[in-house]
């Protein structure tokens, strides 16, 4: 199946829209490969909507798997403490 696509810009603004279509796309594969590979301007909002996929597919028995995750933003996800929780790769230091 085909994975599902982070957009280029994932802030604020577009984190409620990314959320709602991330849920939608999880309750039709529950395990979903997520494709963040687009993502260039993106702020913390970016792992909420992750994270929102992430506990659907816990509810649902499923399972994501994040790919091409930018530096910057495995970054900050190691900031935030999250990046077991996503399944992320660490960044050397």
């Amino acid at each position: 199946m085909k994975p599902f696509c982070l957009p280029v810009v994932l802030t604020h603004a577009q984190a409620s829209d990314a959320a709602q279509a991330l849920v939608a796309a999880v309750q039709a594969q529950p395990r979903l490969a997520i494709d963040a590979s687009a993502l260039q301007h993106f702020d913390s909002s970016a792992l909420a909507v992750l994270l929102v996929g992430m506990r659907e597919a816990k509810r649902l028995g499923g399972q994501l798997q994040v790919q091409g995750l930018p530096a910057r933003a495995r970054i900050l996800a190691q900031v935030y403490g999250l990046s077991d929780v996503l399944q992320l790769p660490t960044v050397p230091a």
